[in-house]
């Protein structure tokens, strides 16, 4: 016979793949650290990422889905009538990627319940959005082509990615392109090569794009492509 939960507890699980409904005796709290996670809740879709989280009741049959290299915070709670119903919340700014010390559980199950409410939302999957943009960063991506990338309006995209990733789209898409011009230009690609390779207009814009972003003069820029 299983020993009931008398006390919460909280540890840190990496997923990768899908696994089969399953039910608990006890309550579960799960937020993503990084990457997110797809789950079936009682026959309805749902997910946790960095900024949403759930609250899964005790007894209630649920399934996952994840990506390789999903870290999400688990908090096993005993069952009370303040979890007794599935709930989204949003996840407050000081946990989000931070693994908490085991003696905060309690604490924190204490914090979820006082957290903002959610509604069902799309999610914003940040991973798959890098992997489309980055085959095409020679062309122009304004903030509505993300969006449709994702099947969200230009607004609802706006406030997602600003909650998950803390910046405004285009200074995503900056961050983004500017990653892959180190990249290039590390493994020898020309200046003028990697500009029209990541979209910039010229190599001079991505060499200042570069210095003011990332701190990279015409020095460091000519040490990393050297070798060509």
């Amino acid at each position: 016979m299983t020993t009931p939960l008398t006390e919460a507890q909280c540890t840190v699980r990496h997923y990768d793949g899908e696994h089969h409904a399953h039910a608990h005796g006890f309550a579960q709290i799960l937020y993503a650290l990084g990457g997110a996670m797809e789950l079936d809740i009682a026959g309805r879709a749902a997910f946790v990422d960095t900024a949403s989280g759930i609250v899964i009741p005790a007894g209630t049959r649920h399934g996952y889905r994840a990506a390789l290299g999903a870290r999400i915070l688990v908090i096993d709670a005993p069952e009370q009538s303040a979890l007794a119903r599935v709930r989204r919340f949003a996840v407050p700014q000081a946990w989000r990627g931070r693994e908490p010390v085991a003696q905060a559980a309690v604490e924190q199950v204490a914090a979820v319940l006082q957290a903002p409410r959610l509604l069902a939302r799309r999610q914003l999957d940040l991973v798959r959005l890098a992997r489309g943009v980055s085959g095409a960063l020679h062309e122009d991506w304004p903030t509505a082509r993300l969006a449709a990338l994702c099947h969200l309006s230009p607004q609802r995209f706006h406030a997602r990615l600003l909650e998950l990733a803390g910046v405004t789209p285009q200074a995503w898409l900056r961050g983004l392109r500017l990653d892959s011009a180190e990249q290039w230009l590390a493994r020898g690609q020309s200046l003028e090569a990697t500009a029209l390779a990541c979209g910039y207009a010229s190599a001079s814009a991505l060499a200042y794009a570069l210095k003011r972003e990332r701190g990279l003069g015409v020095r460091a820029l000519r040490r990393l492509y050297a070798s060509e």
